[in-house]
């Protein structure tokens, strides 16, 4: 189980963000952060995964866990296809299923500048899914997709993700329904 006991963090000398947050999360737990803009729900996921450090408090139970994450920015590799970006962490196989799956099987070959925005976001969320991992971490995964693309996103993401753990941020809460997450205020 991943606890946050206290965890309190702030940026260089600002307020802090994160103010003695208690949480735990369960293995194959689906859990939605939601609140306003500057709530500190990216911090959390950071924190989450390790990329940050609490200014106060602990977080335990990661040590031994494998990440894999959508971050708000699609963080593709300008010089690799959407094919060599998914196989920067997973077998070819499995991210060409993953990404065939998510609708992209015909620009494979195609650099992230050839890509419409949508179909960025769907390589940057192949990358993650093909990933082995045990924590699925999404941050804004779906944002800037049309419905019926998001919709296909969920239900891959909800077969894939099948007795994992889920930590999402979302505005939209139907997407979180849809991915039965549990949602947490911030």
């Amino acid at each position: 189980m991943i606890r946050f006991e206290n965890v309190t963090f702030g940026y260089r000398g600002k307020q802090p963000v994160v103010e003695n947050l208690n949480l735990e999360i369960r293995p194959g737990d689906r859990l939605c952060l939601f609140g306003p803009s500057g709530r500190g729900k990216t911090t959390v996921l950071r924190l989450l995964m390790g990329l940050e450090k609490p200014r106060r408090g602990h977080i335990t139970g990661t040590e031994d866990l494998r990440f894999s994450a959508v971050f708000q920015e699609d963080r593709l590799i300008a010089g690799k296809t959407v094919l060599e970006n998914a196989t920067l962490f997973a077998e070819e196989t499995a991210a060409r299923a993953v990404l065939e799956r998510l609708g992209l099987g015909e620009v494979l070959d195609s650099l992230p500048g050839e890509l419409s925005g949508g179909q960025r976001r769907r390589a940057a969320l192949g990358r993650a899914l093909a990933h082995p991992f045990d924590v699925l971490v999404l941050d804004e995964a779906l944002t800037g997709l049309d419905e019926a693309a998001a919709q296909r996103c969920l239900a891959v993401i909800d077969e894939m993700a099948r007795d994992k753990t889920v930590v999402m941020v979302t505005h939209d809460r139907t997407r979180a329904q849809a991915l039965g997450a549990a949602v947490t205020e911030l």
